[in-house]
């Protein structure tokens, strides 16, 4: 293997280390996350507006609209929370999940609760989660690069593949943290799905429980309202936001399993 062929290993493994670096976060203290947060960490954008619907259901704000739809019913009432603000004024019409999900008003939102949880290193930052992820898109091009220019040989194939096969298991970084995992994993082993939904009185509780668990809380708690208003489906019953799995929903690699932080 030609001395050519390390320049390009070396620019590599330099994508690799700033790339590692930008996927870095630091926990801090932080205060008790409001439901609708839980639910972004778990589930992504969805499951925090499905979240902030059921709030608004509660007081009677929103409610199912025709084929699997949402639409308001009033005003927000005295809520001050920005999301469950931003989903309601985005129900100028009745919208599927997906789409409210997606409205400008409640994207603001969206963005504004997923940079606080960035600060507190729950949330590894967009912008710098978008740069990590295009540095490691370029490692394979570097690599192949430097094969094309200096020649395919038995030990250079084995070497480069050794920072492809790197990036390709960085790509699977989730967008939480470890803290948030262990956040997310805390709570449910104190507060694991009741059998019967009698078991449970307080509305408040309601959102804790579909914040952690997603469909088997909605079917469980408000099952009417779920199905009719196409709440129930894979963007809330999947985890893959929090452990890797397929979080496609942030434009991110759909991977078969998690990678340490």
């Amino acid at each position: 293997m030609g001395m050519g062929m390390w320049w390009f290993l070396g620019a590599a493994v330099g994508q690799l280390t700033l790339a590692g670096l930008l996927l870095r976060t630091r926990s801090q203290e932080r205060p008790e996350l409001p439901p609708q947060a839980l639910a972004l960490l778990r589930g992504g954008p969805r499951a925090a507006v499905t979240v902030a619907l059921v709030a608004l259901h509660q007081r009677g704000a929103v409610a199912a609209g025709r084929r699997g739809t949402i639409r308001a019913n009033g005003g927000a009432g005295r809520t001050r929370d920005p999301l469950q603000l931003g989903v309601h004024r985005s129900l100028q019409r009745a919208l599927a999940l997906r789409v409210l999900a997606t409205r400008p008003k409640a994207r603001q939102a969206l963005d504004a609760l997923r940079a606080e949880l960035g600060r507190t290193g729950l949330l590894r930052p967009p912008g710098r989660l978008r740069a990590a992820r295009l540095l490691l898109a370029l490692v394979p091009g570097t690599v192949g690069a430097g094969l094309l220019t200096t020649g395919l040989s038995g030990a250079a194939l084995a070497l480069g593949a050794v920072p492809v096969l790197a990036a390709a298991a960085l790509l699977c970084v989730p967008p939480t943290t470890r803290a948030a995992r262990r956040l997310l994993a805390g709570l449910r082993a104190r507060h694991p799905l009741p059998a019967h939904r009698r078991e449970v009185t307080d509305g408040r509780d309601v959102l804790l429980y579909v914040a952690l668990y997603g469909d088997p809380a909605l079917a469980l708690f408000l099952p009417h309202f779920s199905r009719d208003g196409g709440l129930l489906g894979r963007g809330n019953r999947e985890d893959g936001y929090a452990t890797g799995r397929g979080w496609n929903p942030d434009n991110g690699p759909a991977c078969t399993s998690g990678t340490p932080d």
